[in-house]
């Protein structure tokens, strides 16, 4: 990972009096959205800041803990004064995480039913991911029904909406997908379990185990290989 991704600033602008985060590589993003931060995407960038409405004394609060955390998993922020502490608070291993763990388990699978089986955890119809993002919108929808604000009514019925098309499809496909591997009990043609073991034939004594060896990627600085020569000189 690039050193600039492990380096963020957290400061109250000069200008605007906002405090905001700037800097950092996704996950240092997910952590300050989870301390209270809000994301601002603009055309030629994006930052984070404090949600509006709040005392300094509360933005102070929110500030140094978001540093405490960043610290805590190896970012460098830099800070101003009021937000330094030398507290590390731990940042446990969100859900989104977990989510994010099926694609890993994706990427390792060796047959259609372990594929499958993968997917059942987003479509399983009772406690699948997919039926749980669908019970989220409906409840965040109940949520804003009576909030008040002239939109509010609004941003119910799109949630409402996300929850019964878009997210119907989006089942209904992926459910397919699943029940198609399902049913054909086949190993993927370029996959194969790993046994760590090396076989008899195998010409590198360092090697542990006889899978092929990873494409070993070219920077694009390399040099050319010397061409082969073509005979002797005279």
């Amino acid at each position: 990972m690039p050193l600039a991704d492990r380096l963020l600033t957290l400061r109250r602008d000069v200008h605007s009096g906002e405090v905001l985060a700037r800097g950092g590589d996704p996950e240092a993003h997910s952590i300050l959205e989870r301390t209270g931060f809000v994301l601002v995407a603009r055309l030629h960038e994006r930052y984070h800041r404090l949600p509006t409405g709040l005392d300094e004394a509360a933005e102070q609060s929110i500030a140094t803990r978001a540093v405490a955390r960043l610290r805590a998993v190896g970012y460098h922020v830099d800070c101003d004064e009021a937000f330094d502490t030398d507290r590390r608070d731990p940042y446990y291993r969100p859900l989104g995480a977990q989510v994010a763990h099926l694609a890993d388990r994706l990427r390792q699978a060796t047959t259609t039913d372990d594929a499958a089986d993968i997917l059942t955890e987003l479509t399983a119809t009772h406690d699948g991911v997919l039926t749980a993002l669908g019970d989220v919108l409906v409840a965040a929808a109940d949520f804003y029904e009576h909030l008040g604000q002239p939109a509010d009514r609004h941003t119910a019925k799109r949630l409402r909406h996300l929850a019964e098309e878009p997210l119907q499809t989006l089942w209904s496909d992926l459910a397919h997908t699943r029940n198609d591997l399902a049913d054909r009990h086949q190993p993927h043609p370029t996959r194969r379990p790993c046994t760590a073991e090396t076989g008899p034939g195998e010409r590198e004594a360092s090697a542990v185990c006889a899978c092929p060896p990873s494409r070993i990627p070219t920077s694009p600085g390399a040099l050319p290989a010397p061409p082969a020569p073509t005979g002797r000189r005279r």
